[in-house]
């Protein structure tokens, strides 16, 4: 399980440093070779694994693939339940190219059935690695620690210029508003934070806006010479 290979890692001996080594590897290089497939520009879609079919995060988070994939943007996702499959299903609604990158966890989560490209991977750090490597913008639902890691990893690649300036769309006010406002409050107050690093993100409860916002970027990178 991810848990035990994870602590293995971690705490390696001289005696498993090197398949430790190797299976890190072979796991980066099954993820890159995944992302090569990936033959058009794509959105990473963040969310919970436990939002439940049918409710209205999910049929949100569908719709909002379904109009990426017809922009002709490939959705990625975690490739696990929830916002991850409402996603990947939109963007089969959408006839679009539909990406998940599971992870082995103890309890949960099965592939979904809505991926054309799909990689399970044994450790969180290769990846994530590929959600940011494969993608040209985020939108993230609402989530728990998973999505929250996923959201802040990606803020600091961006705010560091690691990965330049990508669209980061947080989708539901009512979820992400409080956090936005104690960034303000507390971060932004207390000087932890920039005042232009709140411009990074864009809230939005509409599918088409939170597509209007990345396709804009995207093209303007394009212009920019930037992809």
């Amino acid at each position: 399980m991810t848990e035990g290979l994870d602590r293995r890692v971690l705490r390696h001996t001289r005696e498993t440093f090197a398949s430790d080594v190797a299976l890190i590897a072979s796991e980066f290089l099954a993820g890159f070779q995944a992302v090569a497939k990936i033959d058009r520009p794509a959105v990473t879609i963040f969310g919970s694994a436990r939002v439940a079919g049918g409710s209205a995060t999910y049929e949100a988070a569908r719709e909002t693939a379904r109009l990426f994939a017809k922009t002709g943007l490939a959705v990625v996702t975690g490739g696990g339940p929830g916002v991850m499959e409402a996603a990947n299903r939109g963007a089969k609604d959408g006839e679009g190219l539909s990406v998940g990158f599971n992870i082995e966890l103890p309890h949960e989560q099965g592939l979904n059935p809505f991926c054309d490209i799909a990689v399970t991977f044994k450790h969180f750090y290769a990846r994530k690695v590929m959600f940011v490597k494969a993608a040209e913008g985020f939108v993230i639902f609402p989530g728990g620690f998973g999505t929250m890691d996923e959201l802040y990893e990606a803020l600091t690649l961006i705010q560091t210029g690691t990965i330049g300036t990508f669209p980061v769309v947080l989708f539901d006010s009512d979820y992400w508003g409080e956090m936005l406002e104690w960034v303000r409050e507390e971060m932004l107050a207390d000087g932890l934070v920039s005042p232009g690093d709140l411009d990074l993100v864009h809230l939005t409860d509409e599918p088409q806006d939170a597509v209007d916002r990345i396709a804009t970027m995207i093209d303007a990178r394009r212009e920019e010479g930037t992809t």
